[in-house]
């Protein structure tokens, strides 16, 4: 019998309970770089993500990542991006299950909540691609706008590979940058609530800065260019819809600008402002060119952060892992077995008996 293991939730809960938030953060930090560092784009499939989107009832897009790397293995993410739900339906502005399939049967073998699985990564990728941008010191000042979940994985990712001293966070929301500070609370930092009126104080203090909004598509960017400190790195996390940009174009076109996935950025990130010859690598690439990172180190850079389908492959295989060392998850047979594969009733057994004796007898 080939059974799919479930994990939900509360199975995710239960593998950060048993590892611990921190050590979860630093141990996939660690698979994705090494995992970026070595892929192999011969053998690997992985499209751009694509899907639908609609303004009915509200904006909203649903979109499927697909990844596989040769190794018998593939995954399938289905991801909706609803920014109204947390003012509307108290709900997350992300949502999303992540599927590992074996690629000879087509088995699915597990299924992983990816709700928390996707703001872990994205903060994670974030932490990997700044520890290769910027040249590290102590007392760094990170900045933030955009105070919702994304900041939370943003603020914490980047503190297990920096010396933050100081987190300045703005958010159009106020409730949302005043909660931030709780909701960051088990990291040790402090969080400086910024008004929209200091935005650009905010912006020339940073050291490391992250753009995470839900912002309109069309209403970008978030601020004019401004004058920054020297070799200032910014995070653009929160461009992932057409025509949704959080930077000014003048800023990226005088900037060392290194997207996640350069085919996907240049639909829905901050490269769909660039021309082609205006982004200067790819993040594998970055990972393996010590020429490259100190190009990125020595000048303002920008991380164009989508979301990258392999590294949710690399994450929910991590938590299938973790879940099969720890026994968690549930084994449910969800697919239709047929005992004649080339009978797809051959499976209902009983039912189809009790359907053929229903037609005896009305005969």
């Amino acid at each position: 019998m080939r059974t799919t293991r479930i994990l939900s939730c509360e199975d995710i809960g239960e593998i950060v309970g048993s590892v611990g938030i921190d050590a979860l953060l630093d141990r996939l930090i660690a698979r994705l770089e090494t995992a970026f560092k070595e892929l192999d784009s011969q053998n690997a499939v992985i499209p751009p993500r694509t899907g639908i989107h609609y303004q009915n009832p509200d904006l909203g897009l649903l979109e499927w990542m697909p990844a596989s790397i040769g190794k018998g293995l593939a995954s399938l993410k289905v991801v909706g991006y609803h920014p109204t739900n947390p003012g509307k339906r108290n709900l997350p502005t992300i949502l999303s299950s992540i599927g590992l399939f074996d690629t000879t049967t087509g088995h699915l073998k597990c299924l992983v909540d990816g709700t928390f699985a996707t703001a872990l990564r994205t903060g994670a990728m974030t932490a990997i691609a700044s520890k290769y941008m910027v040249e590290p010191k102590n007392g760094i000042v990170l900045g933030i706008v955009g105070s919702g979940a994304q900041a939370v994985t943003q603020i914490h990712a980047l503190s297990r590979v920096f010396d933050i001293d100081r987190v300045l966070a703005c958010d159009i929301d106020r409730s949302a940058a005043d909660s931030l500070q709780e909701r960051i609370q088990f990291t040790g930092l402090k969080v400086e609530v910024v008004e929209l009126e200091g935005l650009k104080p905010l912006l020339e203090s940073s050291d490391i800065l992250c753009t995470c909004t839900s912002a309109d598509p069309g209403s970008g960017p978030l601020f004019n260019d401004f004058s920054n400190r020297p070799n200032l790195h910014i995070n653009a996390v929160g461009s992932d819809f057409p025509n949704k940009i959080e930077l000014p174009i003048s800023l990226l076109k005088r900037s060392f600008v290194c997207p996640d996935f350069k085919l996907q950025a240049q639909a829905e990130g901050e490269c769909q402002q660039l021309l082609e010859q205006e982004i200067d690598t790819e993040l594998s690439a970055l990972l393996n060119s010590a020429d490259l990172q100190n190009k990125a180190k020595d000048r303002l850079s920008v991380f164009d952060s989508t979301g990258h389908a392999y590294a949710d492959y690399v994450t929910a295989s991590l938590f299938e892992q973790l879940a099969q060392e720890l026994g968690l998850g549930q084994e449910l047979q969800l697919e239709s077995i047929p005992q004649d594969p080339r009978d797809p009733y051959s499976f209902l057994g009983k039912a189809l008996s009790a359907e053929r004796t229903l037609h005896e007898l009305r005969n």
